[in-house]
């Protein structure tokens, strides 16, 4: 019996989700080693819910160091379908406003350090990434943000990024001139995993400033940025309480098939101790051979 069928990571200003009830905390033990912190389950508009700080409570994890293969396959083991993720990211377009929330159809891969699949050690797989997020999700969320009275815009593309540190200005003059319309840290290695896990997936990218390429970026404050957060987190629980509402029972898209035909890997040559690893995620495909 599946203890949460829709997940929910919070980012930078998000660590816990208000309005759960039946709440309880679960550590739970991956392949892949330990996630962010424990899930927290619960009740959510009627639906059952598992919500994860990505970076820990307290913020403890830098983007470099998340561990997202456990963070994902740890919403697989609790049953988990569909992520709706939050997340903070900077503004590469005027018209990104801080406060508002953009809900990105596409990613941009600027990472150096990341490890972001979980095939390797003898078996191969290549899933479709053309479109990274769900659409049915992305309709969801988007109607979410109007219910919520939340300026969410649908469509464009989030550059991610290694950090820590930020841009600098010559790096977000490029993305700028590349039509990129937000940056952040996290979400691509999420969205990646999330396929292969044959998870739906979907961010919120909430605008806490414009990027340094802004020429009043230097005026903005630290109390100024923290207030944003503050705002942007009350109105992610909104619209993610909105979401889980309408949420259809069953799944309408194609992401609960994304390995079916990924696996190039001659079945019999799998090595069991890989085929046990990924038992979870690859376990319905592993009765038949290479075609």
């Amino acid at each position: 019996m599946p203890q949460a069928d829709i997940g929910i990571i919070g980012g930078s200003g998000l660590y816990s989700m208000p309005g759960l009830s039946k709440v309880k905390e679960v550590r739970v033990r991956t392949p892949f080693g330990q996630p962010s912190d424990a899930y927290v389950l619960g009740a959510l508009e009627g639906r059952k819910v598992a919500f994860l700080a990505r970076h820990g409570r307290g913020h403890r994890i830098l983007p470099s160091e998340l561990n997202f293969r456990a963070n994902i396959h740890g919403f697989k083991q609790l049953g988990v379908e569909r992520i709706l993720a939050v997340s903070a990211v900077g503004s590469l377009k005027e018209e990104h406003k801080p406060t508002e929330f953009v809900i990105p159809d596409q990613f941009f891969d600027r990472t150096r350090h990341r490890v972001d699949t979980f095939f390797g050690n003898g078996i191969v797989a290549h899933v479709s990434f053309a479109d990274p997020v769900c659409g049915e999700l992305a309709g969801i969320m988007q109607a979410a943000c109007k219910s919520a009275g939340v300026v969410g815009k649908r469509g464009g593309t989030y550059v991610c990024m290694e950090g820590p540190q930020f841009s600098t200005k010559a790096e977000s003059n490029v993305y700028r001139s590349w039509g990129m319309d937000v940056i952040g840290m996290t979400n691509l290695q999420e969205a990646k995993l999330a396929r292969e896990a044959e998870l739906c997936y979907v961010t919120v990218a909430m605008v806490t400033d414009y990027d340094c390429w802004h020429p009043h970026h230097d005026s903005v404050t630290v109390d100024q940025i923290v207030a944003v957060l503050i705002k942007n987190a009350e109105n992610a629980c909104s619209v993610v309480r909105h979401a889980v509402a309408a949420m259809p029972s069953t799944r309408g898209c194609r992401c609960g098939n994304a390995l079916a035909h990924a696996i190039l890997t001659d079945r019999k040559k799998v090595p069991a101790a890989t085929r046990q690893k990924l038992k979870l995620i690859i376990g319905k495909y592993m009765k038949a051979t290479k075609a």
